[in-house]
Parts: structure tokens; sequence; C-alpha cells
């Protein structure tokens, strides 16, 4: 009897979910492909290439102190050797610390920047999902769908529809 009554739950159950319609979106496509992500992307590019110009200064300094330890490191003492390389490794160490610094200063900015364009995202894909007619939308970067009987991509009319409610 109880299996019985299992069953009968399980393929009602089944039955159910089986015309259920499941909505994906791509938020990353999103961001780069709309007007405002496009202007987040520039933003981002230059705030890093002043970064990686910083860095790349850093590294020059380090090379340029370990060639001139090669070439004098016949004529220098042991001491002299050793103080130099504890100060070519300082200096690693600052640039380091320098690039932790910097990336986690461009996460931030990232996220500073694209928090309000996920805010007036949100009401844009619940509209599209309702005129569509699925029941659930997942982002398929976080929450891959596997396998939906009846999955509708709305990436690109959420795109579509964003650009037109929020272009400048």
């Amino acid at each position: 009897m109880k299996s019985l009554l299992l069953a009968m739950i399980l393929s009602f159950s089944v039955s159910t979910y089986a015309n259920v319609k499941v909505g994906i979106v791509n938020i990353q496509k999103i961001i780069v492909t709309i007007k405002e992500g496009k202007s987040v992307d520039s933003t981002l590019k230059k705030s890093f290439a002043s970064k990686q110009k910083k860095i790349q200064a850093m590294e020059a300094d380090i090379k340029d102190m370990q060639e001139k330890l090669q070439k004098q490191s016949k004529v220098l003492s042991d001491s002299a050797k050793a103080k130099k390389m504890e100060e070519i490794n300082k200096k690693v160490m600052e640039a380091r610390a320098q690039m932790n610094k910097y990336q986690k200063e461009i996460q931030k900015q990232e996220a500073d920047l694209k928090k309000p364009i996920l805010e007036k995202l949100k009401p844009i894909i619940d509209d599209i999902s309702k005129d569509e007619g699925v029941a659930m939308t997942f982002e398929i970067s976080s929450n891959p769908v596997v396998y939906a009987q009846n999955k509708v991509d709305l990436t690109d009319k959420v795109i579509k529809a964003y650009d037109k409610k929020h272009s400048k």
C-alpha cells in the first residue's frame, strides 16, 4: 500500500513538472554586451593599465638590480653580495604586496561598478521571464541547468531590454 501511494505521488510530481519551462541567462555575457557594461569594462581596463605600468616599472627596477649584482658579483665581498640580494628580495616582496593590493582594488572597483547594473538587471530578467512564461530562471554560469526539457535562453532579450531601458 505504501509503495503504491509513493508511486502515485512520484508520478504526479513528475507529470506536474514535465511541462515546466525553465529560463536561463548568462549574466557575464549580458554585462559585457550592454552599453553600460562596455563602459564599466573600459574604466576597468584603464585602471588596470595604469596599475600594470607601475608594476612593470617595479619589475624593471628589480631586473636592473639583479643585472648589476651579476656584473659586480666577482668584485663584491660575500657580505656585500648578501646585502644586495637582501635589497633585491625586499623589492620583490614589495612588488608582490603592491600587486596584491592592486588586484584587490580592481576587484572592489569591478564589484562597485557592476552592482548598479545587477540591481537594474533583476527586474528586467523578472519581466522577460514572466513574458516568456518560464517557471524559473537560472544564471547559467553559477547554477548550470544540466537538463531541462523546456529550456529558454533569455540572455539576448535581456540585453536588448536593458539597453532600451537604460541607454544614456
